[in-house]
C-alpha cells in the first residue's frame, strides 16, 4: 500500500478514536449542536420580523448563513483538539506506534468533518421547524451540502495550523475567534452587504464566507433571480469562487499544517 493509503487508513482509525472520545464526553459536542439551534431561533423569531431581504423570505436567507457560520465556528475544534493532544502527550504516544506520522492530522480533520455532518443535520431539522425549505432539485441540494462540508474540511486545515503553533487549547480558541467573528459577520451571512460602508462592503463581497454562503443559497434555491446578490465577481460566480477558495486553502494549508506538525512533535 502507498504512503498516502497508509496515512488515510491510519487516519480513519484515529478519527474513530476521536469520535468515540466525543461520544463518551458529550459536553464536547453540545456546544457545536446548541449554538446553531440558538442562532436559528434567535434570528428567525426575534430579528426575522424586522429584517427584510428583497425577493426571498428572511428565514430562507438566514438558514444558509447559520449553516456556514456553524461550520466556521466548528473548525476551532480541530485546532483546540490538536493543541490538547500535544499538551497532554497523546501525540507522543501515537509516535511510538507503527502508524503514519501524518495520520494524526488526517484523523482529526475527518472526525471534525463527521461532527459537522451532525451539526448540519440538527440545523436542517431546526430550520424545517421554523419554516425554511429547500426549493431546488435533490441533486442541487446534495451539491449544496457537499460544498458546505468541503469548505468546512478546508477550514479545518487552517485551524490545524493554529493548533499546532501554540501549546494551550485556550489560546487557540481566543486567537481563532478574533479572526472568525469578523469573517462571519463582515459577510452576507445575516444581511445583504449592500448597506455596508464602502470598505466593509468590498471586504464582504470578496470574503470566502460570502461566496460559499451565496453558492449554497443558489444550490438550495433560496434566492430570487430578480434580485442579484451584487456586482462583485465572487458573488456573481459564487459556486466557482467557492470551489477556487476551497482548492487554494487545501493547497496552501495542508502542506503548511504538515510542516507545523513535524516541528511541533520535534519540540
Amino acid at each position: 500500500m502507498s504512503a498516502v493509503g497508509l496515512a488515510v487508513g491510519d487516519g480513519v482509525v484515529l478519527a474513530k478514536r476521536n469520535l468515540t472520545r466525543t461520544l463518551r464526553v458529550p459536553d464536547l459536542m453540545m456546544s457545536s449542536l446548541i449554538m446553531p439551534i440558538m442562532s436559528t431561533l434567535l434570528f428567525a423569531y426575534i430579528f426575522g420580523s424586522a429584517i427584510q431581504v428583497p425577493g426571498v423570505s428572511y428565514t430562507e436567507f438566514l438558514l444558509v448563513g447559520v449553516f456556514v457560520q456553524t461550520v466556521v465556528f466548528n473548525s476551532v475544534i480541530t485546532g483546540s483538539g490538536l493543541a490538547e493532544d500535544i499538551q497532554k502527550g497523546i501525540v507522543d504516544r501515537f509516535r511510538s506506534l507503527p502508524i503514519s506520522p501524518y495520520s494524526v492530522l488526517i484523523g482529526r480533520t475527518i472526525s471534525d468533518l463527521a461532527n459537522n455532518v451532525l451539526s448540519i443535520v440538527v440545523m436542517v431539522a431546526t430550520g424545517l421547524l421554523v419554516g425554511w425549505r429547500i426549493d431546488s432539485s435533490a441533486g442541487e441540494a446534495a451539491a449544496g451540502f457537499v460544498l458546505l462540508l468541503a469548505f468546512a474540511y478546508a477550514l479545518s486545515w487552517i485551524l490545524a495550523v493554529v493548533g499546532l503553533s501554540v501549546r494551550a487549547p485556550e489560546v487557540v480558541t481566543n486567537a481563532s475567534f478574533m479572526i472568525i467573528m469578523p469573517l462571519c459577520f463582515i459577510a452576507n451571512t445575516y444581511v445583504s452587504p449592500e448597506g455596508f460602508p464602502a470598505v466593509l462592503r468590498v471586504i464582504a463581497e470578496w470574503n470566502p464566507v460570502s461566496a460559499v454562503t451565496q453558492a449554497v443559497r443558489e444550490l438550495f434555491g433560496n434566492t430570487n433571480p430578480a434580485f442579484p446578490p451584487g456586482d462583485a465577481w465572487p458573488l456573481q460566480n459564487a459556486i466557482l469562487a467557492s470551489f477556487l477558495w476551497i482548492v487554494v486553502m487545501l493547497v496552501v494549508f495542508v502542506p503548511f499544517a504538515t510542516s507545523r506538525y513535524r516541528k511541533a512533535v520535534a519540540r
